[in-house]
């Protein structure tokens, strides 16, 4: 059985609020740890039939950027779960969802 390791790193304040977070991975394109602003870990427990969540952000990532991460990774839950389920439905409110929210983020920018 082949094993691949994803390690994430967060250096912390004395506050403890991420100053920096790295994250390096066995079958990266590129060697060596590269540095993110903001990442969002979800895993289901089997058990209890619920989502595990670890969200974080370096204190320095902007409140534009973040919304647009967030717009991202709602744009990739629409394609995984096409993927994985082949639900058009649901990907494609997903996707809907996400156009709405880039109008709602040019519109603040505006």
């Amino acid at each position: 059985m082949k094993k691949s390791d994803i390690n994430i790193t967060v250096e912390l304040d004395d506050q403890n609020i991420p100053e920096k977070i790295t994250w390096d991975a066995d079958e990266k394109d590129q060697p060596g740890a590269s540095e993110t602003k903001s990442m969002s870990l979800s895993l289901w427990d089997e058990k209890t039939k619920n989502t595990l969540r670890i969200d974080l952000w370096t204190k320095d990532m902007p409140v534009e950027d973040m919304k647009r991460f967030y717009i991202d990774c709602l744009g990739g839950l629409a394609q995984s779960v096409l993927n994985s389920t082949g639900d058009e439905y649901m990907s494609s409110e997903l996707n809907a969802l996400c156009d709405r929210f880039v109008t709602h983020l040019k519109d603040e920018v505006s």
